[in-house]
């Protein structure tokens, strides 16, 4: 349920709005981050205008997510209680979800809970492997060192989207003015060069009929607009259900140029999780059950899932890696060797680390020239599109003097 708390200064009397996401209203009181010279007034929003506020709200995000653990760290390392190092982030942060996430912990520590139950009761916004580590931690008392990484991790893992998604902003910006430019030519353009070819009943090229049939649609049932803009509503709006599905996630690899990225993002989050996990003093065949449960994507879920097995079964973790090595591609006996030499030194940790560093490292690099990688296609596709409307409306053109000039001849007979 949302909450509206309106915190007013008692000194200037200025007011501010928050909006927190709970079930109470001492809650929201918390998750508003009132300060203690600042009164707040708590309201519910129910019905129709909270489904209106949940459309436009700040949704839950990873920058939340990186806030909050690198703020309870801060805190803690500096031996701030633990309630009060949750209820310090609410001002952190900026979803409402969050800051009722912020106000459920703290409440449900004051009552005796331990950190790791109370954020139990939150799992879809924290994951099992986060969730795991701050268990952990707690039992071996570092629960601050524990939350520091899980943040450099995160706040890691969330500069490498954020570059690869600015270097998707270029190729869509430019498809959609293609799209664009399709739509207004054949609202415009297409219906007089129609007309014109029709006077002469002349045969027109695929591609012209094609752009004349679009051009009718439009014209007469411009209601059909609305199920492509639907469609790709719905696919973006789903987007993270549908890259879940296993089929998907294995015909993601596979695409040529894509496929490394998403093999390279999900090798970096696995084996920063696995690290982390054996670093905390998880148990092996817990820490790799964890991480493949925990990996986004299935590939390497399947890799993870064999490897414990093997070790279940009494194998060494690297002669278990070698034995799995072929799932992870081409850098699959590298991983093993480096596995290998872990074993040797004791350093299994650091080694993980390594990968995990390598993998992040490519991915840092990729999402630098993201755009660069992708500009070539999108040329390409911008050419289709182009090379396309030119043969469509100039080609008849060309051919119009075998009509006319025909009818020209016998008219002068």
């Amino acid at each position: 349920m949302l909450k509206k708390v309106i915190l007013t200064n008692v000194n200037t009397k200025r007011s501010t709005e928050v909006l927190v996401d709970t079930d109470t209203d001492d809650k929201a009181v918390i998750g508003s981050g009132r300060a203690p010279n600042e009164m707040a007034k708590v309201t519910s929003i129910e019905g129709v205008d909270e489904s209106i506020h949940r459309l436009s709200i700040a949704k839950p995000s990873m920058d939340d997510r990186v806030a909050l653990f690198a703020g309870v760290a801060r805190c803690l390392e500096r031996n701030i209680s633990t309630i009060k190092s949750f209820e310090l982030q609410a001002n952190r942060l900026k979803s409402p979800r969050y800051r009722g996430v912020v106000a459920d912990i703290s409440t449900q520590i004051s009552q005796g809970e331990k950190v790791s139950d109370a954020m139990t009761r939150h799992a879809e916004l924290f994951g099992d492997a986060m969730l795991a580590l701050v268990r952990a931690g707690e039992e071996a008392g570092q629960l601050p060192e524990v939350c520091s990484r899980i943040a450099k991790g995160q706040k890691k893992t969330l500069r490498i989207i954020k570059k690869l998604k600015s270097g998707m902003i270029y190729p869509g910006i430019v498809l959609f003015i293609g799209v664009v430019v399709i739509i207004v030519m054949s609202y415009t353009l297409v219906p007089s060069v129609s007309q014109l070819y029709g006077q002469f009943k002349a045969e027109l090229p695929w591609a012209t009929k094609g752009m004349m049939a679009i051009s009718n649609i439009l014209i007469h049932k411009p209601w059909v607009l609305i199920f492509p803009i639907a469609g790709i509503f719905m696919l973006l709006k789903n987007w993270g259900k549908i890259m879940r599905i296993p089929s998907v996630q294995r015909a993601m690899i596979k695409i040529p140029v894509l496929g490394p990225i998403v093999r390279k993002s999900a090798a970096a989050v696995s084996f920063r999780c696995l690290a982390m996990l054996l670093e905390a003093n998880v148990r092996v065949s817990t820490a790799l059950r964890i991480t493949g449960e925990s990996s986004p994507n299935v590939v390497y879920s399947e890799f993870f899932d064999a490897v414990r097995q093997h070790t279940e079964d009494g194998l060494a973790l690297p002669e278990s890696f070698l034995l799995e090595s072929h799932r992870l591609g081409a850098e699959g006996r590298s991983i093993a060797g480096l596995m290998e030499i872990s074993s040797e030194t004791g350093s299994s940790t650091d080694m993980l680390d390594e990968v995990a560093n390598d993998y992040e490292d490519d991915l840092d690099t990729i999402g630098n020239q993201i755009d660069k990688i992708i500009e070539p296609f999108t040329i390409v596709i911008l050419g289709i599109m182009v090379g396309f409307l030119i043969y469509a409306i100039y080609s008849p053109i060309f051919n119009l003097g075998k009509v006319v000039l025909p009818q020209s001849k016998s008219a002068a007979k």
